[in-house]
């Protein structure tokens, strides 16, 4: 039961149904598993722009010899580079459309980025809806896989969601925001370098106002099944230390 029903009870798309049939884990160009989605947003991708723009994100550059080289610099010399480059992720055979980051501290070893992919293009609302991966680089080492030098994510991806989402509100520009289903609840998930992460398995979607109107802080959350209220809650448990 544990292996086999559980994980299809925690299945929950009621927001959004047509994100039932799609896969909740990007890829890496040699196919495999790379982030797990954990953040959606409702709107155009003007829309998106313009709040992730306000929250303070910066669009990442493109992964040129040139950007390389000034992500070298920038971790070697602690230099600030605001829009450091990402690099592609796939997501049914395509590349991020929308990629972004916001600096911790002054080089860009250590930065937030989420990678987005319009997974639908009319949702429940009627708009485009895009599905992240926001993940934290907490350093640069090797990747455990190939052994490139490569940037190391923080295990903790639920942490890195809850922050996105709280400063996507933070702009007054989210209506509301719902649950839906992403990979499940996972301890010891290994990205396409390797690196642990864990996540009570739910991506947290915000919906952005209409043009002409405005959201609210803290805006409206819709209810989830009370089967995932629980699962939610054991998993707090789990993971809160003693």
């Amino acid at each position: 039961m544990a292996y086999l029903l559980l994980p299809f009870a925690f299945r929950h798309y009621e927001h959004q149904q047509a994100l039932g049939v799609l896969p909740m884990v990007t890829q890496t160009a040699n196919g495999m598993a790379g982030d797990p989605f954990n953040i959606g947003l409702v709107g155009t991708q003007r829309q998106v722009v313009g709040v992730m723009h306000k929250a303070g994100w910066f669009p990442a550059d493109p992964v040129t010899l040139r950007t390389s080289i000034e992500i070298i610099g920038s971790v070697l010399l602690d230099r600030a580079y605001a829009d450091a480059p990402v690099s592609p992720l796939f997501f049914e055979g395509r590349k991020q459309d929308l990629a972004f980051e916001k600096a911790i501290g002054r080089s860009a070893d250590r930065r937030m980025h989420v990678r987005f992919w319009q997974a639908l293009r009319k949702g429940r609302e009627g708009r485009p809806v895009w599905l992240g991966a926001a993940t934290l680089d907490s350093g640069v080492g090797f990747s455990h896989y190939t052994g490139e030098v490569t940037h190391a994510i923080a295990p903790d991806i639920d942490a890195m969601r809850d922050t996105l989402s709280t400063q996507l509100a933070e702009t007054e520009l989210i209506t509301e925001t719902y649950e839906v289903s992403g990979i499940g609840p996972t301890l010891f998930g290994r990205n396409g370098e390797g690196d642990r992460y864990w996540t009570d398995g739910e991506i947290t979607v915000s919906v952005i106002a209409v043009d002409g109107e405005t959201g609210t802080n803290p805006p409206a959350v819709l209810s989830k099944p009370p089967l995932i209220d629980l699962k939610d809650r054991a998993w707090q448990t789990v993971m809160t230390p003693n």
